[in-house]
């Protein structure tokens, strides 16, 4: 029998720890099967031990997973289940480096502000561990998001408890966005008609242009984007929201991803926490400076740099900050009891993480009494705020959603090949003066030019074709396995949507789209029309661009299933291979707090379950292999008796946490192998574990909840000590002894 190798990712935080109690049972399940699991790195801190391997010992280096993962994911065999990993913003990345030198490796600090070419240098080899670094690696393919039947099934039996009613009073909380200026008004696209190479360059006033990035290789049929935000514009939007908030009586509070646009999104972010504060940061502005205080890295970096000033002026400079709030609106709150703001840090908002909560809490965001308030959402570009805009108002005027009856948003989402909607980082540069940022061909033409204000951020965006043909024609798989609409969120009246539009109208002919519904609509009106038979209890599935596959298969699952890393995340790999993402983490360092400190995880690995369904499936249909086979239809009855009987995490310490559920998962599914007949030798194997983990349950689950109520060590949160995690993700020696003695 030939063995397949399916690769289950390295990662980072919760599911890092929840992979330490879950892995050794698959591995288990499946040995002598023909499949084989082997863990790869690319957790944020394995990604900076392998980029900086010079004065690291032999036993300190690993290799760069992530690029031996990129190259598998063209290759046919290809087969990964990849668990969500940091997208890591500056704060993180430096917390990170300081962990690894503290624990011995000499690793370089990060320059925060490079004084030379040599720390610019240095600047740019960290920036491959920063924002989004893995995900564009990997996803060689486009992306299917759907919750799981079983999944679905369950949330409507038992809805979920966390939606709260829109008040029937009526809401003063809008969504905000900018009416001129942002990137949405000044984007530009064109289509290449042959294969080029590109450079990127700033002409100045003075008529000297300087290459800001060259040998930028383009294909034939590429759609290329250029935009810029006029950051007087922005400015501008912030101070007129601001005085709005003060007189409405509700919360300020901003949403973007400073995480995954690690260039253009903190400088937004920065120039919002600069306009807020203006006063004291304008006041002390020298001092600032001299103490390095980036407010692209939120307050929280301001507050911390002020320890390198003198006491008295250390004070003076927190009082004058402390005396804004007297004059500013309320800010909403990540952590109330801590008085962390929504302008603390960059990365604890995270727009499609954050904006389902202002929906799911009735229009409202937490204010300083730890009480919900009615706010306004900034969300300063109009390419997605406007349907963020649309979902609250039908909320307004509709009430709030039901997930026992509400119907299912699944989404086909464009991101192969790195599809760059988003504004890729390597790309996306703030202009030094005013003048005029061009992308210029190997023969000298100008293709796109964007006009420049000192300080504007401009970004160019790449979609190859190849890519845009096989989303189309998995969307009208879709929509043919489904029967449900199939719609593609485009907006003509936006340039790069606009070449897309006229891409999709070119392929859908090439396809037998007779019995289907396939549409083309606005964001706005595509989100009108998917509510309308969400509150009906149908089905829709979106089409769209990378940005709104990432908002909306977060958007949707949150209201219906109440996360969404229950989410079933298939990405068929370009050239016949398979990558299985399993779910959202941004909940994941609350919940690694919370293990730490009274050793309960709640971390929920119900996405880690689902996506080992699709992966052996895929072993099956690689290589005909019938175990393969029935190792996923019993899992994924094993899932439905999970969600049946309630295994999930609790919140609370003392209660059933994520060791828990994965030894209840191997119970069901043990029992599933047991119960089959199609293989005599796996039912006679499973047989006695299946009475092994039933008679034993009582003392399993005992062990399990007696390891709760007290700290535990990790030896690191990047960079947890494998022995210490481990022992704390697996203790109890019952369950053990069963799961390790299967051959």
């Amino acid at each position: 029998m030939k063995t397949a190798k399916i690769i289950w990712t390295k990662i980072d935080e919760a599911p890092a720890l929840a992979t330490y109690a879950l892995l050794p049972i698959v591995q288990a399940f499946t040995r002598g099967t023909g499949v084989e699991f082997e863990l790869s790195d690319i957790s944020l801190a394995g990604r900076i031990i392998a980029n900086f391997p010079e004065k690291l010992t032999a036993d300190q280096k690993v290799a760069d997973h992530l690029a031996e993962l990129g190259a598998l994911t063209k290759s046919p065999d290809a087969n990964i289940i990849k668990l969500p990993n940091v997208s890591a913003s500056v704060p993180q990345l430096v917390a990170a480096i300081k962990e690894l030198q503290a624990r011995g490796y000499d690793i370089p600090d990060y320059p925060e502000e490079p004084k030379d070419e040599a720390e610019r240098a240095l600047q740019q080899r960290f920036a491959k561990c920063l924002g989004s670094a893995v995900n564009p690696v990997l996803r060689e393919g486009n992306s299917d998001r759907r919750s799981a039947a079983a999944v679905k099934k369950f949330a409507q039996k038992n809805p979920h408890r966390m939606m709260k009613p829109w008040p029937a009073s009526g809401s003063r909380s809008r969504v905000a966005h900018m009416a001129h200026g942002d990137f949405y008004e000044t984007e530009r696209s064109t289509t290449l008609d042959a294969a080029t190479e590109v450079r990127i360059e700033f002409a100045g006033a003075d008529g000297r242009a300087t290459v800001l990035k060259e040998k930028l290789a383009l294909q034939q049929g590429e759609v290329i984007d250029a935009s810029v935000m006029n950051v007087r514009a922005l400015r501008a939007f912030y101070a007129e929201q601001i005085e709005e908030a003060k007189r409405d009586g509700v919360l300020l509070s901003l949403h973007l991803k400073a995480t995954m646009m690690k260039i253009s999104d903190p400088i937004m972010f920065g120039h919002c926490v600069s306009v807020f504060y203006k006063d004291a940061l304008e006041k002390h502005a020298e001092a600032l400076k001299q103490a390095g205080a980036n407010v692209n890295n939120g307050l929280a970096d301001v507050l911390a740099k002020l320890e390198r000033l003198p006491a008295d002026k250390k004070a003076e400079i927190e009082a004058d900050i402390e005396a804004v709030y007297a004059t500013r609106p309320a800010l909403s709150m990540v952590d109330s009891r801590k008085g962390i703001t929504n302008l603390h840090v960059p990365n604890d908002v995270i727009v499609d993480a954050s904006m389902p909560n202002v929906i799911r809490d009735g229009g409202r965001l937490w204010n300083r009494n730890d009480e919900l308030q009615d706010c306004i959402a900034m969300v300063p570009d109009r390419c997605y705020a406007t349907m963020y805009a649309a979902i609250l108002e039908d909320a307004k005027a509709h009430g709030q959603f039901d997930p026992a009856t509400m119907g299912s948003v699944s989404n086909v989402g464009l991101m192969a090949q790195k599809a760059e909607e988003y504004g890729s980082h390597d790309k996306t540069f703030v202009a030094p003066a005013e003048g005029a940022i061009r992308v210029v061909d190997a023969a000298g033409k100008t293709l796109l030019e964007q006009k420049v204000e000192t300080g504007d951020i401009f970004r160019m965006c790449q979609t190859k074709d190849a890519p845009i043909q096989n989303w189309v024609a998995l969307a009208v798989s879709r929509a043919r396995a489904t029967g449900a609409p199939a719609i593609f969120w485009l907006d003509e009246r936006r340039a790069h949507d606009a070449q897309i539009i006229r891409k999709v109208k070119q392929y859908l002919p090439q396809h037998d789209t007779a019995g289907l519904d396939i549409r083309i609509m606005t964001p706005v009106d595509a989100m009108k029309f998917s509510l309308e038979r969400i509150r009906r209890g149908q089905d829709t599935i979106s089409v769209t661009g990378n940005v709104l596959r990432d908002y909306l298969t977060d958007l949707f699952p949150i209201l219906e299933l109440g996360t969404s890393a229950r989410m079933l995340s298939i990405v068929r790999l370009m050239n016949g291979g398979g990558l299985f993402e399993t779910g959202a983490g941004g909940s994941a360092p609350k919940h690694v707090q919370q293990f730490v400190k009274e050793g309960h995880l709640r971390w929920d690995s119900l996405g880690e379950y689902c996506a080992l369904v699709p992966s052996l499936e895929l072993v099956a249909e690689r290589t005909g292999n019938p175990t393969a086979k029935l190792l996923a239809e019993t899992l994924e009855q094993a899932i439905a008796t999970y969600l049946e009987h309630g295994r999930l995490p609790s919140r609370k310490v003392n209660e059933i946490d994520n060791r828990g559920s994965s030894f209840y998962l191997a119970l069901y599914w043990a029992q599933a192998l047991a119960a089959q007949d199609r293989d005599p030798g796996l039912k006679a194997r499973f047989a006695k574990v299946a009475a092994a983990l039933a008679e034993n349950e009582a003392k399993i689950a005992a062990e399990l909840l007696a390891a709760q109520g007290q700290p535990v060590d990790l030896g690191g949160y990047y960079l947890p000590d494998d022995a210490k995690a481990a022992r704390a993700m697996r203790p109890s020696p019952t369950f053990n002894a069963i799961i390790d003695a299967l051959a």
